[in-house]
Order: C-alpha cells, then sequence, then structure tokens
C-alpha cells in the first residue's frame, strides 16, 4: 500500500479535481466515509453521544460534514469551531471526533488549537476518539484514524505514530495512478502466496540449507538462536558454524568456526555473536554466491569499508547503532532521517537494507522503501535480532522472491512479539519465546 507525504496527498487532490472531481464532492465522500466506519464500529448510534471538533481548513470541512450527517442519527451532538469562542463541552460523550487539523497543519501548534487538542486530550474520560484523515499535529491520542485513499508518512513514522490508533484507509475516489511514491506499507495479505500448502511428495532438500556462522568463544547463544529460528521458519536444513555447539538444539548440524565451509549451502546468515572478524567476513561474503544474510559483529567488520552487495541477494539488517557506524557516524541514526538514510544506502550499496527500530525500513535497490507496521517493546531485548537473522534466512531459503520473504519475515517477527506481549507482558518475552507465537502469526497471513 503506497504510503504518502503530505505535499504526494495534496498533489494527488489537486490532479483529482482537475479532473472533474469537485473537491466539495471528495469533501462529502470523506465525511461519509468517517460515518461509515462508525456506524460499523459504535453501532447503534442512536445510543451515542458525540463530540466533534472542527478547525477552519479541510479537515475542519470534512468534520461538519460529519457533523451533518450523524445529526438526526445519534443520542446528542456537538460541533466546537476552533473559530468560536470557548465554552463547555459534553463531557459525557462517548465519542470525540477530531477534524481540527490536517496533513498541512505546520508546528509548534498554540493559541486556540492547542487548547482543543487537549480538549480533547483530556476531557473525555467515557469517549473514543476518532481522527479525521491525521490525528491533529499528531498530538491528539486518537483511538482510530479514518484516513483517506492512503497512509501518511507521519502517522507511520512520526515518534508520536501510536497517536493514531487503529488506522482504517478509506477510498474516496482519488485515482490510484495520483497516488505517487516510492514509500509503501507491507500488509499481510502481501505475504499469503509465501504460506501455501506443501506438495504432499516434499522433502527436506525442497527447502534450502542455511548456513548461520558466527557465536564465538562464549557467545553461541546468539548462532543458537539464530539457527532454530531459520528452522523454525520452515528451512529444510540449517547448519551453524560456531566455537561451541553444545548449546544447539539436536536438529542442527554444526561446522567448526576455523573451517567455514560454503558447499551444498543455499543461505549464508552471517554475524552474530561472531565478535569482530574482518577477515572471516570478508572471504565469506567475497566467495558467497548464494543470498546473504549480514547483521551483528558483521556488520561492524563491514563498517569502514566500501563493501557493495549484491543487490536484493544482500540483506543487511542494522539497529540504529550499527547504522551509524556503518556509515562512519559516532552516533545513532537519528529518527528523523532513517526513511532518507535507508532508501540512500541500499541504492549506494546495491543491498537490501533492513533498518530496525521503532516501524523498521525495508529499503530496496531500487529506491523503494517498505514500512514495517509490527512490533512490540518487548522486542526490546537481547536475543531478538539473532531471531529475525534465522526468520529471514530460513524463508528466503524457500523461495526465489527474496524481497518478499525479507519482508514476510520482518512483519512475522514483530507480530510475533506483539502476541508474545499480549500472552507474557512487554516485561516477559524472552527472545525465544518468539518462535513460540510464530506459527499463530502466520496463520493470520492466511
Amino acid at each position: 500500500m503506497k504510503v504518502l507525504a503530505a505535499q504526494q496527498m495534496r498533489e494527488a487532490d489537486r490532479r483529482t479535481i482537475e479532473q472533474g472531481t469537485p473537491g466539495d464532492v471528495l469533501m462529502a465522500r470523506a465525511g461519509a466515509k468517517v460515518v461509515d466506519f462508525l456506524e460499523s464500529e459504535f453501532s447503534p448510534l442512536s445510543q451515542q453521544r458525540v463530540v466533534i471538533f472542527c478547525g477552519t481548513g479541510n479537515n475542519g470541512g470534512d468534520g461538519l460534514v460529519v457533523g451533518r450527517l450523524l445529526k438526526t442519527r445519534v443520542a446528542s451532538l456537538q460541533v466546537v469551531r476552533s473559530a468560536d469562542a470557548p465554552g463547555p463541552v459534553d463531557r459525557e460523550a462517548t465519542i470525540v471526533i477530531d477534524a481540527l487539523l490536517g496533513t498541512g497543519f505546520r508546528e509548534p501548534v498554540d493559541g486556540r488549537y492547542a487548547e482543543l487538542i487537549a480538549t480533547i486530550n483530556e476531557q473525555f474520560p467515557r469517549a473514543k476518539v476518532v481522527a479525521v484523515d491525521i490525528p491533529s499535529a499528531m498530538q491528539v491520542r486518537a483511538d482510530f484514524t479514518v484516513t483517506f485513499a492512503a497512509p501518511k508518512a507521519e502517522m507511520l513514522l512520526d515518534p508520536r505514530a501510536g497517536n493514531a490508533g487503529k488506522l482504517i484507509v478509506a477510498d474516496i475516489g482519488i485515482p490510484a495512478e495520483f497516488l505517487q511514491s516510492n514509500l509503501e506499507l507491507s500488509e499481510p495479505r502481501d505475504f499469503a502466496p509465501l504460506f501455501q500448502p506443501r506438495k504432499r511428495d516434499a522433502n527436506k532438500g525442497d527447502y534450502g540449507h542455511v548456513l548461520v556462522v558466527g557465536g564465538a568463544a562464549g557467545k553461541t547463544g546468539s548462532v543458537a538462536m539464530s539457527g532454530l529460528a531459520a528452522l523454525r521458519m520452515g528451512a529444510g536444513l540449517v547448519t551453524v558454524a560456531c566455537a561451541d555447539s553444545s548449546r544447539l538444539v539436536p536438529e542442527l548440524m554444526t561446522q567448526s568456526l576455523d573451517a567455514v565451509s560454503l558447499e551444498r549451502m543455499t543461505v549464508l546468515a552471517i554475524g552474530p555473536g561472531l565478535g569482530m572478524n574482518r577477515e572471516l567476513v570478508s572471504k565469506l561474503t567475497h566467495d558467497a554466491k548464494i543470498p546473504t544474510v549480514i547483521d551483528a559483529d558483521a556488520l561492524n567488520s563491514i563498517a569502514g569499508t566500501d563493501f557493495r552487495g549484491r543487490g536484493v541477494e544482500t540483506v543487511l539488517t542494522p539497529h540504529p547503532g550499527e547504522m551509524g557506524r556503518l556509515l562512519g557516524l559516532k552516533a545513532a541514526v537519528k529518527v528523523e532521517d532513517r526513511t532518507t538514510t535507508a532508501r540512500q544506502f541500499a541504492i549506494d550499496r546495491n543491498v537490501c537494507l533492513v533498518l530496525k527500530g521503532f516501524r523498521t525500513l525495508i529499503a530496496f535497490p531500487d529506491g523503494k522503501v517498505w514500512i514495517n507496521p509490527t512490533g512490540s517493546p518487548a522486542l526490546a531485548k537481547g536475543g531478538t535480532g539473532d531471531v529475525l537473522t534465522g526468520l529471514v534466512s530460513g524463508l528466503i531459503a524457500q523461495t526465489p522472491n527474496i524481497g518478499l520473504a525479507v519482508r514476510a519475515a520482518v512483519w512475522l517477527h514483530g507480530r510475533a512479539g506483539e502476541l508474545a506481549a499480549e500472552a507474557l507482558t512487554e516485561y516477559c518475552v524472552l527472545a525465544t519465546d518468539l518462535l513460540t507465537y510464530l506459527p499463530r502469526a502466520i496463520r493470520e497471513l492466511l
């Protein structure tokens, strides 16, 4: 699904109007879509007390349409305009609609708008908040956001993106060819083709052989988790090259870290627990003619070099600190720089870049960037990145569509984290717990 910046959305609106759809028609459609959502989520509307906050721009116009459509259908309705003098609001409201500021807002937000945003956030103890198109200034804490035509970049990538709540994308008749962007949102339906029933006469050789290289002395837990994750993801065979194989599950085959062989392997994953080893990383990445996933210490080992990949077959999975080192910086990549940084690095270095963090980004050498919507603070724990490395390499082993496999593995990793947190709390999830909830995440794709 395309994700648009504010300027791109305004351009799509302009072209739609120029093509013959009046602006007031688009506004009427937008208001009707919000009411459709309210009917589906809060039925019966006749029992709902509604307060609508409207600004002076197009977003406020959408809110006024909603008010006209709801006037005779709800128990009570109050419309608060930003231009009106301050007055009492219905604190017993069950639904509050935020239509103060749209995508054209500019910070800082102060004065009357700041007061009204605070009112929405603080004065309605019983209400669910529904934002129209985008939470005002990304400061309104919405339970739902009904956005139009496409998600907006702010509501996915802004540090306050959680304020959007559950996102509903409504079609108001803007032609798809006008929604131009090289930023997209991964959706679970994208990945269903990767998880169709396997043929009845399948054998382990049909699903690839992953080699995970890492696990220097004292760090073999990392590759143990990566190898197990690759198996759980469905790879037919997994071999782990590490310093000590005593911590590995019996399903994993082993090699010595001193004599790594790529023979008969179909995917290479290198880095978890490896320690700085520029010589080994350089040799393996040079010799490997198979898809390669580079993580953790292998990323640090190529930092400061002119390393270039083989397009989408070379997958790098840095967290912000590792990304900073790859760029020669002393600090982690700043949040506001992530999209531009990921895209340019993937192009310049000819790699598929998985930049981990809140809303993990997957950037490809053609300049396209995908936003991953799944994840949880429960993933902020040692070992979860090693599990991701295994999931990515294990799924790549099973399909020629590497880009789709990478995106799917990232989505599943995040969703398994969400499911684990629901069951165990965000505090108690361990990295290996993700593999327990992976099957449930896969079933959701189907």
